[in-house]
């Protein structure tokens, strides 16, 4: 199947970084969310985004421009209608994504492609809310879409062969690197990078150090580019916190459960970057402060 038109559901992070690369590699995309400001927000992270390239001279001007005028914002979910591929960025929260999916796949022309961006919850699962198993994929970009190479491609049980081949030559017209994992809680990547975090957080909890000592730690001594405890605030300490929860239930293994620190500091709200405190503070524009 080929596929020329791609619907993004969720202007958030993740959504208008899929947007934005897709948008660069040619293909018209519709960009939908619930309210204009959430819209706004990811059109304005979308020009930013595209301004940087232009500047770094990694984007001529009419690539530039080119970008911007394939994406198409809207609140409306039907005018994903005619889309050939749909990819599903909302928040990671399992009902409200089946909603949603049902939604889409009542929607969707029959032979369209639907994918999720979720980052932990099984595609077989997600996938059995519709009535297109065998035309529905995981597709898991990693944050920030623009700058990441990676993209997680994770078939579901039922999942066909055309699909998958499909998924993947668009992954890598946009760009990146697409990699097939099989269809676990969590698949790879969150299931290795997850528990780290959440291990991090525990050492906070119990005191073995302050969050700047546990980051310096792990970018001195283990070379890591961020430390744990600011990426898991650049995440955002709600979608940590529901994966955690996903890999736990999923493999009912008691390492994976969620920290309780983790899970205070969501229920009070501080979320990380997006909220302006998680383990450190941030300024408006995400900036850490002091």
């Amino acid at each position: 199947m080929e596929i020329r038109k791609i619907g993004v559901v969720g202007a958030g992070q993740m959504g208008s970084g899929i947007a934005q690369v897709a948008a660069q590699a040619g293909y018209e995309v519709v960009l939908r969310d619930l309210e204009q400001g959430y819209l706004e927000r990811g059109l304005a992270g979308i020009r930013r985004s595209l301004g940087k390239l232009l500047e770094k001279g990694k984007l001529d001007q009419s690539a530039h421009d080119g970008a911007l005028s394939r994406i198409h914002p809207t609140l409306e979910l039907r005018d994903l209608a005619d889309c050939d591929l749909v990819v599903e960025a909302i928040v990671e929260h399992e009902p409200t994504k089946l909603e949603l999916l049902r939604e889409l796949d009542a929607l969707l022309k029959p032979q369209a492609l639907l994918a999720s961006n979720t980052s932990s919850i099984p595609i077989t699962r997600l996938a059995a809310a519709t009535g297109r198993p065998e035309r529905f994929i995981g597709m898991h970009f990693m944050n920030p879409v623009p700058l990441m190479e990676l993209v997680e491609v994770i078939r579901g049980y039922l999942t066909s062969q055309e699909t998958s081949a499909a998924v993947v030559a668009a992954a890598r017209r946009m760009g990146k690197t697409p990699v097939e994992v099989n269809d676990y809680p969590g698949f790879v990547a969150n299931r290795i990078l997850l528990p780290m975090l959440n291990e991090a957080i525990q050492c906070v909890m119990e005191g073995v150090g302050e969050p700047e000592a546990i980051d310096t730690i792990m970018k001195l001594g283990m070379n890591h580019p961020m430390g744990p405890l600011t990426l898991a605030d650049f995440i955002g300490l709600d979608t940590c916190l529901s994966v955690m929860e996903v890999l736990h239930q999923g493999l009912g293994d008691d390492k994976y459960r969620p920290s309780p620190l983790l899970r205070k500091m969501v229920q009070a709200g501080l979320l990380g970057r997006k909220s302006g405190r998680g383990f450190y503070r941030y300024d408006e524009k995400g900036n850490k402060i002091g």
